[in-house]
C-alpha cells in the first residue's frame, strides 16, 4: 500500500513540472514591424525607438523575450517606404508600428488585414488613413497631432514683434495633398492677420535643403517657420545647422529642433507619442481591433524656447512669452 502511493505520488510530481513546461511553450512571442525614416543607431532613430521600448515595458513587453520588433529604416529615403513595408507584410508581422503618415499610407497599400499602429498623424481622415477619429473602421489606429501652423506662426510673432517676413519650408510628401494644402491655406491666412509675407521652400528631398537656404539669401526673411515632417525630423541636425549659418530666427514643429539649437519649438511632445501608443499595441496583441480604438487626440502641446540660441543671434524674448514655455534652454 504504502508503495502504489510511493508510486503514484512520484508520478504526480513528474506530470506537474511537464504540464507546466508545456504552458510555457505555448505562451506566443509577438512579433511586430517598425517602420521608421532614420538609419538605424542614429539619434534621431534612438529618439523614437526609445521611448517605444519603455511604453512596451510598461505593459509588459520585453524584446528579446517576449517581443520580437523588425525594424525597417529608410535611411532617409521615403521612397523606400513601400518596398518595407511589402518586405513586413511577407513576414507576416502580428502589427505594424508605422512612425507617421508617410509611413502609415505605405502601409496601408501592402495590406489592409495587419494592424498598423501611427503614432504621429496630421490629419488622417483627410489623408483616408481611417474613415473617423471616433471609428477609424480599417486596420490602422494611432494618435494625431492637430494642425498648429497657425499658431507657430503667431508664436515667433510675439517672440519678433518687428517680423514682416517669413520663410517657409514645407515638404510635399509629409502628408496628402489635400491636408497640405489645408496646412499652407491656414499658414497663409494667420500670415495675412499678423501682417506678413515671405516664400514657400518647396523641398521634396533631403538633397534640396541647401539650395533651399540657398534661395533666401537675394531677399533675407526675418524668421522661418519650419512645417512638419518625418524627413524634416530626420534631418534635424542639418536643418538646424543651416538656420545657424543664415542667422535665422526659426520656430519648428518640436522640442528636439530646440534642444539642438533651434529657437523655439511648439507642438506636441513626439517622444511621449511613440511611448503611449505601445498601449495601442499592447491591445491589438490581446485582441482588440484596429477599427474599433479611437484616434487620440493630443491634449497638452509645449513651447520649449533655446535663450542661447536667442542670444547669439542677438535677440530679447518678451519675458510674457518666456512665462508661457514649458521649458527654457540656457
Amino acid at each position: 500500500m504504502r508503495r502504489r502511493e510511493f508510486i503514484g505520488g512520484g508520478a504526480a510530481t513528474i506530470v506537474v513540472p511537464t504540464v507546466a513546461a508545456r504552458a510555457q511553450q505555448t505562451v506566443k512571442t509577438a512579433r511586430i514591424g517598425f517602420l521608421i525614416t532614420a538609419p538605424i543607431a542614429s539619434p534621431e532613430f534612438r529618439a523614437t525607438v526609445d521611448p517605444f521600448r519603455q511604453g512596451l515595458s510598461e505593459v509588459g513587453y520585453v524584446e528579446g523575450r517576449n517581443l520580437i520588433i523588425e525594424y525597417r529604416s529608410a535611411d532617409g529615403k521615403q521612397e523606400r517606404f513601400p518596398n518595407l513595408a511589402n518586405d513586413l507584410v511577407r513576414l507576416n508581422v502580428d502589427l505594424i508600428l508605422a512612425a507617421s503618415t508617410p509611413h502609415a499610407r505605405a502601409a496601408q497599400q501592402a495590406t489592409r488585414t495587419i494592424p498598423i499602429v501611427v503614432p504621429v498623424m496630421g490629419d488622417p481622415v483627410a489623408d483616408g488613413l481611417v474613415a473617423s477619429l471616433a471609428r477609424p473602421g480599417g486596420n490602422i489606429t494611432g494618435m494625431t497631432s492637430l494642425k498648429l501652423t497657425a499658431k507657430r506662426m503667431d508664436l515667433l510673432k510675439v517672440a519678433l514683434p518687428g517680423l514682416t517676413r517669413v520663410a517657409i519650408l514645407w515638404h510635399p510628401g509629409a502628408f496628402s495633398e489635400s491636408t497640405m494644402s489645408n496646412m499652407l491655406n491656414a499658414t497663409a491666412a494667420a500670415a495675412r492677420t499678423l501682417r506678413m509675407e515671405g516664400p514657400l521652400l518647396r523641398v521634396d528631398g533631403a538633397d534640396q535643403l541647401d539650395s533651399a537656404f540657398s534661395a533666401m539669401t537675394s531677399e533675407p526673411p526675418g524668421g522661418l517657420l519650419i512645417f512638419p515632417s518625418s524627413m524634416f525630423f530626420t534631418e534635424g541636425r542639418r536643418i538646424v545647422d543651416l538656420v545657424v549659418k543664415h542667422q535665422l530666427p526659426s520656430m519648428f514643429p518640436a522640442r528636439e529642433y530646440a534642444e539642438l539649437g533651434g529657437l523655439m519649438a511648439y507642438g506636441t511632445n513626439i517622444a511621449d507619442l511613440f511611448r503611449r501608443s505601445a498601449v495601442y499595441v499592447d491591445k491589438i496583441l490581446k485582441g482588440a481591433k484596429p477599427a474599433d480604438l479611437p484616434v487620440e487626440q493630443p491634449t497638452k502641446f509645449e513651447l520649449v524656447i533655446n535663450l542661447k540660441t536667442a542670444k547669439t543671434l542677438g535677440l530679447t524674448v518678451p519675458p510674457t512669452l518666456l512665462s508661457r514655455a514649458d521649458e527654457v534652454i540656457e
